[in-house]
């Protein structure tokens, strides 16, 4: 359960009113005088971000009034756990028309710090669960964020293909799925575009591969970019491109969170979870400008650039993804510096081959504070992905629409038919934030978690033969 949410209060939580700028007045002319001269001499607002205590007959607090500014948002409640004084708070039903699930979700993300190699001296505010809330619900979005997080957060040096695999293991585990680990040999045979890429490092590749679910449940397909650290290969990136490279296993790191939202949900479908786990490395054996890999789909890739690799591991998850030919087909991946020109670092790039997918999928970021924008698929780009010595290369030229060139790349791995979504996300925080620290950022989890659930969470599961 998250840390700063409680079960009992034992009777002595502050009450604490939480308010939008419009609400403050009609609020205070319900309050007793001497109140009210309080709260305007402290100047309050009730803007995002902020606090008042309420002075007791006794001479301390008697509760408190937060400010949610005008949106009510997920993140302006994650800003109250640290605008408050510590102690243990209960909302009342007064002030705001606020969601029970949103308020105790962004209370929970307010509270997050990375704390692997040394302890947080934060200290927050403690709320008491809200009347009508979903815990549940809740429990497992704020899990699944702080899972992402901590994994991106994780330096390489602890977190190499090996340390992925374990922590699918120790999500699978729980929830009573199966994972299978391929590796040397059997990864060269099987996958071998994900040993190509990998065989570099002295940390060997692998393909990672978790299945969850009745048989005969509707088949949900999510594949995951786990490039533990990204050198650049041959085509080495200069230090300020690489200092952040520990985050482009960001994609294996979000499929993971959804999976275990998924599995701990006990959704009614057939999960399949598929990362391709490297670390782009220099060596002796790394792979080289101009060479041509054969997929596991059998198309050939000329290799127009070493740090294009994300996009080339991805096509054997994608045609093993595909072969099974699911109801819905999702990777996410940390592709290309090109989404991120054209979205910034907080939006994340959406490319779906379904119209109604994409409307549904954005639709439900708009309802989570989860958003994602959609980019086209623009069949005219896949010119630039056009090898004169093999089917396709790994990298265009010039990187004008490099996004969407990388996505027609990952989409000829995918069967026309399989319903795909394709999320091209930053997974890292630039700068701090109420409830969004600088560092490894969820981005699109709720949204997706949503969509899966909309569309396969009623859906009864018949036994085979039945």
């Amino acid at each position: 359960m998250p840390t700063y949410l409680t079960d009992d209060d034992d009777g002595a939580a502050m009450p604490l009113t939480a308010l939008r700028p419009g609400d403050l007045d009609p609020w205070l002319d319900g309050r007793p005088e001497s109140e009210r001269r309080w709260v305007r001499a402290a100047g309050f607002r009730a803007k995002s971000a902020s606090a008042c205590l309420l002075p007791g007959a006794d001479g301390g607090p008697a509760g408190a009034v937060a400010g949610l500014g005008d949106d009510g948002s997920l993140w302006d409640w994650a800003a109250l756990p640290a605008t408050l004084p510590a102690g243990v708070y209960r909302l009342d039903a007064d002030g705001a028309d606020w969601d029970a699930d949103r308020a105790a979700l962004g209370w929970a993300l307010g509270t997050y710090a990375y704390t692997r190699y040394r302890d947080s001296d934060a200290r927050f505010a403690t709320l008491v669960w809200p009347a009508g809330c979903d815990r549940a619900a809740v429990t497992r979005a704020a899990q699944a964020t702080v899972l992402v997080r901590d994994l991106i957060n994780t330096p390489a040096e602890d977190m190499g293909p090996e340390e992925l695999a374990d922590a699918v293991y120790s999500v699978g585990n729980r929830h009573g799925a199966t994972v299978e680990v391929t590796v040397l040999d059997d990864l060269r045979e099987r996958y071998p575009s994900v040993h190509a890429v990998g065989r570099a490092s002295d940390r060997a590749p692998r393909m990672i591969d978790m299945t969850w679910g009745h048989e005969a449940a509707p088949k949900v397909t999510l594949v995951g970019k786990g490039v533990c650290f990204d050198s650049g290969g041959l085509d080495i990136k200069p230090a300020a491109g690489m200092k952040l490279m520990k985050k482009d296993m960001g994609g294996a790191a979000h499929a993971l969170g959804l999976a275990q939202m998924v599995m701990a949900a006990a959704l009614p479908v057939r999960l399949r979870l598929l990362i391709p786990a490297v670390e782009n490395s220099i060596s002796g054996s790394a792979l080289r400008p101009l060479d041509v890999i054969t997929t596991r789909a059998g198309l050939t890739v000329e290799i127009g650039n070493t740090d294009a690799e994300g996009r080339v591991i991805l096509a054997d998850a994608l045609a093993e993804a595909a072969a099974e030919e699911p109801a819905l087909l999702v990777d996410l991946a940390t592709l290309t510096g090109a989404a991120r020109v054209a979205l910034g670092a907080d939006l994340p790039a959406l490319f779906c081959n379904d119209d109604d997918l994409a409307a549904d999928l954005m639709a439900f970021g708009r309802v989570e504070d989860d958003p994602l924008w959609r980019l086209p698929l623009w069949r005219p780009y896949r010119r630039d992905i056009e090898s004169r010595v093999a089917d396709l290369v790994n990298a265009t030229d010039g990187g004008l629409g490099g996004a969407i060139t990388a996505a027609l790349f990952l989409e000829a791995f995918v069967k026309p038919a399989a319903p795909w979504v394709h999320v091209d996300l930053m997974g890292w925080n630039t700068k701090g934030r109420p409830g969004r620290p600088e560092g490894g950022e969820a981005m699109g989890l709720r949204a997706l978690y949503a969509l899966i659930y909309d569309r396969f969470g009623r859906t009864p599961v018949t036994p085979p033969g039945a």
